[in-house]
């Protein structure tokens, strides 16, 4: 008879819904059909399993495990383990560098941390699926150079844990799997060609505008599934028609499932095979360096999981949690489920961290956006400065080996230590102190209730008095479910096209674009997509048609964020100042500035009101004529505006404001936006 393993147990998971990442609901199955790219699974939860020929089913009981793994979901069959292989190979561990499967000329190293077992062992294609034995390492760690073991072809780890029994495990390091229950794949990341690197350069933070992208909704791709790596390149002309220099990418690391907002990893290291492969992935960022366009991957340090993991019970040790790569103790709670990683541990932390260099250095990502950071720098609301130190050791590692790429934090704290040199060191973070005033002003159902004090410290917030320490937004996947709608629905309800939409959502525009700060759109606000954000739910591009009017005026504010025309550079510059705020009349007026003076001095005159407003005066920073850059009631943004004419403002040295000069705006139309500057 075969020897027998009970199925691993799994994660603890909890019934608590997501308050900052929700997942959607998904199929109730937990595993993916196989793709195309490789042979059926082999993991304890598909229905039946592929088994080794008859003659592999016994072996000495010095050689191993035997035979193939053939557990079914309900746990009604057991598991085979491999033969051990004939074929010579080395002796002793390997003593060629890295985590993993890394391939080298005529083979591949092994090397994986399982400081409980006893006895490891890889098997895969290279092997005919028989075992080679793994050597220890003081380290904890398990290696060896096998010969000819080679680029795609997958394999599993088979461990004997602490207690003695044997499992088959996918690799926690895997570079790609053939799905989330799946085998690992080897990958030669050194074997892709890139052929547009030379030409990208990433903007300076002052000049960059983000795009928030999910790759399965962001564009639908042919048949049953998300949309993919292809299909996002399908798009990327339309991203850099309207001006976006970075998309942020929501996380994109295998998962459970094919449709998932991705915060749920089960391997880190591997692209989400849905999505398609590595090699799919490094096209897609070098097709968006190509447009001048860089990629920021949005990645899942809080928690892993819960579903679906390797990492659980990996070498036989579980100390009543999930074993070496978490916390065992009351740390391990997330609102997620038991799976906060243990980063009190050096060899979790390198885990991470190494994680975080990979993106950056294997797919030449341009930055990465940390997720719920504030869930890694506290357990259960106590400080944990394990997490502290894990976040500091990845942007010490960035700043060292890349310090040209941007770390973004989302943390909604308020924790000015996350930008601080001194503290954890992100370069940006999002910044909640934008969001919430601004939406709450704009989603407002009567103007009397629209706080402008409220939005002028909106406005002028910074960390460490540090504009691109924040990033700024109306919409993000966050804002736009959990309860909540994208801007159009928030405002129109059903009428989600209409006048007030339309036109309290181009404010919200308005304020990210010339606010201090780096401003971030949410995929199709540019084209005015209503309803909440769900993952198998993609953007409808018919919008991009319907509401091509609310699209130009996106461009043109985005034009005037990259100072595109040469007049408007104070919106890229630190200063700031809300010299003008009018609670009864609803109107706000800000002057931004970089070194100031003729195509650097900006204002920014908003009107939340429903009333046009005429002859309006308002303070100036000099005197001279203050030409109209963008009037959001223009009637080619949409033809139900009032396109209230507002003409040139000629500035008088006749102060106000707390300004030495002022002036008036002949006409203000209602819910509008007016940009004034001077030339050069």
């Amino acid at each position: 008879m075969p020897t027998r393993i009970p199925p691993p147990s799994r994660p603890a998971t909890s019934s608590t819904s997501r308050s900052t990442e929700s997942e959607s609901p998904r199929p109730a199955s937990s595993g993916k059909a196989a793709g195309a790219r490789g042979p059926a699974v082999k993991d304890f939860f598909d229905d039946v399993r592929q088994t080794r020929n008859a003659e592999a089913r016994r072996a000495p009981a010095d050689h191993g495990p035997v035979g193939r793994d053939i557990v079914r979901k309900d746990g009604s069959l057991v598991a085979e383990l491999p033969r051990a292989t004939a074929v010579p190979m080395p002796s002793q561990p390997s003593s060629r560098p890295g985590m993993g499967a890394i391939p080298y000329d005529g083979g591949t190293t092994f090397r994986v941390w399982a400081p409980n077992a006893q006895r490891v062992q890889v098997a895969g294609d290279f092997s005919n699926w028989e075992s080679v034995e793994l050597k220890r390492e003081p380290s904890g760690n398990f290696s060896l150079d096998v010969p000819g073991a080679k680029a795609g072809e997958q394999y599993q780890y088979v461990i004997q844990g602490k207690h003695g029994d044997w499992r088959w495990k996918g690799d926690p390091r895997a570079n790609d799997v053939t799905n989330s229950t799946g085998n690992s794949v080897i990958v030669d990341h050194k074997s892709y060609e890139w052929k547009h690197d030379w030409e990208f350069k990433m903007p300076a933070w002052n000049e960059a505008v983000i795009y928030e992208m999910h790759v399965g909704t962001f564009n639908d791709s042919p048949g049953w599934g998300p949309g993919n790596w292809q299909s996002a390149i399908d798009k990327l002309d339309h991203l850099k028609d309207l001006g976006i220099n970075v998309v942020e990418v929501m996380p994109s690391a295998e998962f459970a499932a094919d449709f998932s907002w991705g915060y749920n990893p089960a391997f880190p290291n591997a692209p989400e095979s849905a999505y398609g492969s590595p090699e799919d992935l490094k096209r897609f960022v070098d097709e968006a360096h190509k447009r001048g366009i860089g990629v920021v991957m949005d990645v899942v340090y809080n928690h892993l999981g819960p579903s679906d993991l390797p990492h659980w019970d990996f070498d036989g040790e579980t100390y009543g949690k999930g074993g070496s790569y978490f916390y065992t103790d009351w740390r391990a709670k997330t609102p997620w489920g038991d799976t906060r990683p243990d980063y009190g541990r050096p060899e979790v932390r390198d885990y991470l961290r190494d994680n975080a260099m990979m993106w950056l250095r294997d797919y030449h990502m341009d930055g990465l956006r940390l997720d719920a950071t504030k869930e890694i720098r506290q357990a259960s609301g106590a400080d944990n400065p394990q997490g502290w130190q894990l976040l500091r050791d990845i942007n010490d590692a960035v700043n060292r080996e890349f310090p040209q790429k941007i770390i973004i934090a989302e943390d909604l704290g308020n924790e000015g230590g996350l930008t601080h040199p001194d503290g954890a060191n992100f370069d940006s973070q999002w910044d909640a102190n934008f969001v919430h005033p601004v939406r709450t002003a704009l989603t407002a159902f009567s103007d009397a209730d629209r706080d402008m004090n409220a939005v002028a410290q909106a406005i002028g917030f910074k960390y460490n008095g540090n504009a691109t320490q924040r990033v700024i937004y109306t919409e993000s996947h966050d804002e736009v479910a959990n309860g909540k709608q994208r801007l159009p629905s928030e405002v129109g309800g059903w009428d989600s096209g209409g006048y007030h939409a339309k036109k309290r959502s181009l404010i919200g525009a308005a304020l990210t674009m010339t606010s201090p700060g780096i401003p971030m759109i949410f995929q199709g606000q540019e084209f005015l997509e209503d309803g909440h954000f769900q993952d198998g739910d993609p953007l409808d591009w018919q919008k991009k048609e319907s509401f091509a009017g609310i699209n130009q005026a996106y461009t043109d504010l985005i034009k005037l964020r990259r100072n595109w025309n040469d007049n408007t550079a104070g919106l890229r510059g630190e200063n700031v100042n809300v010299h003008h705020v009018n609670d009864n009349d609803k109107v706000i007026a800000f002057h931004r500035w970089d070194k100031g003076g003729p195509g650097d001095d900006t204002i920014v005159v908003v009107n939340f009101g429903g009333k046009q407003l005429s002859n309006y005066e308002l303070g100036l920073p000099s005197d001279g004529t203050w030409k109209v850059r963008y009037n959001s009631d223009w009637q080619g943004y949409s033809g139900d505006f009032g396109n209230a004419q507002s003409f040139d403002v000629g500035g008088k040295w006749n102060g106000k404001d707390g300004l030495p000069a002022s002036g008036s705006l002949n006409n203000l139309g209602p819910y509008s936006v007016v940009i004034l500057s001077r030339d050069k």
